[in-house]
């Protein structure tokens, strides 16, 4: 599945990922146009405004729980747990 990005914002591609981890919804953000700093799950270091990056939540989940990754930090997420543990209603960046 391929999308395109929503008027004034920055470049996404989204596709469909089957993983041992379950099937995802992956976008592939460019970074430019976005302003906002994200905490990443895998690394749990700050993607900073502008940075190229994934967003990626389970499909059939509708996206409310989507969470930004640096683009190796979400390849290595298999391979690794996070360093937080946060539960689901820690609040998010």
């Amino acid at each position: 599945m391929t999308g395109r990005p929503p008027d004034g914002g920055g470049s996404w591609a989204q596709e469909t990922e089957e993983g041992p981890d379950g099937e995802w919804i992956v976008r592939s953000i460019a970074g430019a146009g976005f302003t906002k700093a994200y905490r990443c799950p895998g690394c749990d270091q700050e993607i900073a405004p502008g940075v190229g990056h994934i967003v990626a939540w389970r499909a059939g989940e509708g996206g409310d729980d989507r969470r930004h990754w640096h683009r190796p930090c979400w390849q290595a997420r298999t391979r690794r747990t996070p360093r937080v543990q946060r539960s689901r209603n820690a609040p998010r960046y």
